[in-house]
């Protein structure tokens, strides 16, 4: 079994779609793929909806994704052609409780593919593509903490032309690693699946 971890510095940079179209593309891998989301404080982590409680139940919970409609993020995945689907929501700081299931669930899969940058606390992927939008000004702290360990950098070129977004953010740590740029729509090139493909070719199990 292989695992592949799809990280990024912020929301809406393009993160789910990178995980889908690397689910599309390399279908003989038959992914089991996971969704991780941190929530603050007044969301519950069993409906992602704003509430008081505080319960243990609530810290943390892991759904199967059925629907093939394409309108969730889980869902996008389902549809890419992933063989399961998988949503972790947690309470910020509290992925470490919901581990031990994550890891049942997906201890009999093909290959893994998982978005998320927190879970690289918990497990060393055999890759984890960080994506980067230097439009995009905010910059995660899991990003930062993990950015050394990135195999390779998506990263936006229409952005990557202009002096990137990120005050006080460098980016030593990833200097001499691979570099893939991309222009939205297209989230995945050739080259990035064929990058992934060599990568993992003496880990994966095929089909």
């Amino acid at each position: 079994m292989a695992i592949v971890v799809v990280g990024g510095h912020s929301r809406s940079v393009g993160k789910t779609s990178v995980v889908a179209g690397l689910i599309a593309a390399l279908p003989e891998l038959q992914w089991t793929a996971m969704k991780i989301t941190q929530y603050g404080h007044g969301i519950c982590s069993a409906s992602g909806k704003s509430c008081h409680c505080a319960t243990d139940d609530h810290n943390w919970a892991i759904s199967e994704e059925k629907d093939f409609s394409g309108k969730s993020d889980t869902s996008r995945f389902l549809a890419a052609g992933a063989a399961h689907v998988f949503w972790v929501r947690t309470q910020m700081g509290r992925l470490a409780e919901a581990m031990p299931t994550l890891r049942r669930k997906v201890s009999g899969a093909a290959n893994v593919i998982l978005e998320s940058n927190s879970v690289l606390k918990f497990l060393r992927p055999d890759l984890y593509l960080t994506v980067l939008d230097p439009a995009t000004a905010d910059f995660k702290a899991s990003a930062l903490e993990f950015l050394d360990r990135a195999s390779a950098v998506i990263l936006h070129e229409d952005s990557a032309a202009g002096a990137p977004g990120w005050k006080g953010i460098s980016l030593k740590p990833v200097a001499g690693r691979r570099v893939f740029y991309i222009r939205p729509p297209q989230y995945v090139t050739p080259e990035i699946v064929d990058f992934v493909r060599a990568r993992l070719r003496s880990n994966v199990t095929p089909s």
